[in-house]
């Protein structure tokens, strides 16, 4: 498909518009901290919008409606997971970010146990987390590509440079703004297609819902206990709330968020209420797609959908009238750019204070850890992008494979603070010795066992834990590295 000269002006328009009110918003930052978080003082309501939208991809966006197009509402019992999940991590873990002036999660790793520590983990995220979003970009340019018959490497490029534009000029301040833009943007396209969709139906809503619950689209809860079984109940819950603990706990990428805030108390308003957002958005995209299998079979495509993650972006291109298919566009950019942006400016930020300043051993001037940011903002985008085109080389299911291994790092992450936290008699040496197990045994379970990724956080935090508590028999912690985390 060639997209049309009106669809194609409001799609650059959205672009435009986007880096230039990131690049105002984030005008003032004229220092690390206004760079990196915003000056510490953004509305707990901002901060709320750019958690959900950091975690909503593009792949997130069409993929979800998929799966209820093919399965059910079963993928519902994660989000319920992941709410829960949030409120301990308000409780348990928040609360140690706000002792203290922290710009990263890990420079609690470092009080507690030391700077190898700190920075093993610090690198385990940049690590993963530049190849696992460099590939979100190339999977999110492919459906730009389909869509709008662009080439593959100018759609990883038209959303990489726009997004390295304006992290690059605002900072965190330019992110969080723009994350809250987006979000209302991309849940605007849902909601068009939504309703798009139920009025080409002739029965509208009734129809849906009837086509749906006889063929078993509406089904909820699954209280199947298979671990290799990933959309059940036990997996959603318990599952979901490991998840949560690791991806919202102790990663950069949503940690730099609450520093963002202006106290504790924001911090943990913002994380709980975007649990009950998280879940009304998941509710959304799967409705969208028992709306998309109701339409298919008053109206059947001409030839077979060979994958479910395919039919939200055929019916958008297909069936959207010319003007709201740009806008729909633009939403299918707004899912890719929210997160691409929290990645590049919190990689940059993990880089500066835990490896820079740390390499430096002296007094940096405030002036010069905004260029050297900056400039490691650029760095990190170009990683990103040069990931993107090159996984066109890559075959699917290697894709697939790496994205996961991101949904594993974070568990291992949360057994070392958990160490951290409940171990007293572990040290640098010992804790050390824990990541590197959790590393290589949580490689094993990704790539050689049928556990189903919800279970990665609980068991990588649990043979972390263990393995470190065990090395701490014959390493255990030198005298004044017993101590919980000031």
């Amino acid at each position: 498909m060639n997209i049309g000269a009106l669809d194609l002006g409001i799609l650059l328009a959205y672009l435009a518009g986007v880096a230039i009110f990131g690049v105002w918003v984030g005008r003032g930052a004229r220092s690390a901290t206004d760079y990196m978080l915003g000056g510490r003082n953004l509305p707990w309501w901002v901060i709320l919008f750019s958690i959900v939208a950091t975690e909503t991809s593009t792949v997130t966006f069409l993929s979800i409606p998929g799966f209820a197009f093919e399965r059910n509402l079963t993928w519902l019992q994660l989000p319920l997971g992941f709410l829960i999940g949030r409120f301990v991590v308000a409780f348990l873990l928040l609360p140690h970010y706000f002792k203290g002036t922290l710009f990263t999660s890990y420079e609690v790793l470092h009080r507690r146990f030391g700077s190898a520590t700190s920075r093993a983990a610090s690198a385990l995220f940049i690590l993963t987390r530049s190849l696992a979003d460099g590939l979100r970009l190339f999977l999110s340019a492919i459906v730009l590509q389909e869509m709008t018959g662009l080439d593959l490497s100018w759609s990883v490029l038209a959303v990489g440079v726009t997004t390295i534009l304006y992290t690059f000029l605002g900072g965190m301040r330019a992110v969080l703004w723009t994350d809250m833009v987006q979000f209302f943007i991309y849940m605007a396209g849902g909601v068009l297609a939504l309703g798009l969709i139920l009025r080409r139906l002739p029965e509208g809503w009734s129809q849906m819902i009837s086509l749906g619950e006889v063929a078993g689209r509406l089904q909820i809860l699954d209280l199947t206990l298979n671990p290799a079984e990933p959309y059940a109940l036990w997996a959603g819950l318990v599952g979901g709330i490991f998840v949560t603990l690791g991806s919202h706990g102790v990663d950069q990428l949503m940690v730099q968020r609450y520093l963002c805030a202006r106290g504790l108390g924001d911090a943990r308003r913002a994380l709980g209420v975007s649990g009950f957002v998280v879940v009304g958005q998941f509710a959304l995209f799967l409705i969208i797609g028992v709306a998309l299998y109701a339409f298919y079979q008053v109206f059947p495509p001409a030839v077979a959908f060979e994958r479910a993650d395919r039919v939200f972006a055929h019916f958008i291109v297909k069936e959207v009238p010319v003007g709201l298919l740009g806008l729909l566009l633009g939403a299918v950019f707004a899912a890719a750019m929210s997160t691409l942006s929290s990645s590049l400016n919190s990689c940059a930020t993990a880089a500066v204070k835990d490896f820079y300043l740390p390499w430096k051993k002296g007094e940096v001037s405030p002036r010069r850890q905004l260029r050297i940011t900056r400039g490691f903002t650029i760095a990190f985008g170009l990683v990103q992008i040069a990931v993107g085109i090159g996984g066109q080389w890559v075959t699917s299911s290697v894709v697939s494979s790496v994205l996961g291994i991101a949904s594993f790092t974070t568990g291992i992450v949360l057994g070392v603070f958990f160490l951290g936290m409940w171990a007293p008699r572990v040290g640098q040496r010992a804790a050390l010795v824990g990541l590197l197990v959790g590393l290589a045994a949580m490689t094993w379970v990704k790539f050689a066992t049928p556990l189903a990724w919800p279970w990665f956080a609980l068991v990588g935090s649990v043979l972390t834990f263990a393995a470190g508590w065990g090395a701490s028999l014959l390493w255990p912690a030198r005298r004044g590295q017993e101590v919980e985390p000031r």
